[in-house]
């Protein structure tokens, strides 16, 4: 099946809505709350690094749980984008960049490198969905799919920055799926590219946020780095 034939089969889809629907109400009761003195005090730093993100309970493409901040954030590198699975071209081209960024940076993704796509329809879009999405474009185990429930997925989308001022503008789904978040969390360096961007320039502007990271080529530069590689 291509990429095509899959987006078209995704679109009508609606085989597993029950399961996402049973999924994502279990995840409150599955999570434990910390007794206080488990707590362990934290300096400003840390709590400054953890208010700027929420922390919510997400499902894997896998069907696993996670914590937005504590499993997947919290000291990581992280590459962050939104999609879902019927939104026609875009996302299907965005993510085929991705997946060349995954490759430039070789085996870093899945070690100390991680991405995360999350669904903008989680309503729609089932954990089948998702794994079958993830594995249509192949990608590696360092790269996660994620879903939960439709109102945590509001707060994380408007918590990242992927909203507008203009209410019209910002409730078309569209207009979030174009742009990547990346960063270096335990550092507290952030920036955005648009997710179309050559790979190699994203790769580049993220390593110069990495202790000791030479400032970026532009321009001829890249072009020729790009077409000599």
């Amino acid at each position: 099946m291509n990429k095509r034939e899959f987006i078209k089969g995704v679109a009508g889809a609606s085989i597993g809505l029950a399961t996402l629907g049973l999924g994502v109400a279990t995840m409150a009761a599955n999570v434990q709350p910390s007794s206080e003195s488990a707590v362990k005090s934290l300096s400003k730093s840390e709590q400054r690094r953890r208010d700027r993100f929420p922390n919510m309970t997400l499902l894997t493409h896998e069907g696993r749980q996670v914590r937005f901040y504590d499993d997947l954030i919290k000291d990581k590198a992280v590459f962050i984008n939104f999609m879902y699975a019927r939104c026609g071209d875009i996302c299907p081209g965005m993510t085929v960049n991705l997946k060349r960024l995954e490759h430039e940076f070789g085996g870093r993704v899945g070690r100390d490198i991680f991405m995360y796509s999350i669904t903008l329809e989680p309503e729609h879009d089932t954990l089948a969905m998702l794994k079958a999405y993830a594995n249509t474009f192949e990608v590696g185990p360092g790269w996660k799919f994620l879903t939960g429930t439709k109102q945590d997925i509001e707060l994380l989308r408007r918590k990242l920055g992927f909203y507008y001022s203009d209410p019209e503008r910002d409730g078309n789904k569209t207009e979030h799926t174009g742009m990547i978040k990346y960063g270096i969390e335990a550092l507290e360096r952030w920036g955005t590219s648009p997710a179309l961007a050559n790979p190699k320039a994203i790769a580049q502007y993220f390593y110069w946020m990495e202790p000791n990271g030479a400032r970026p080529v532009h321009g001829a530069a890249l072009n020729a780095v790009t077409q000599a590689s």
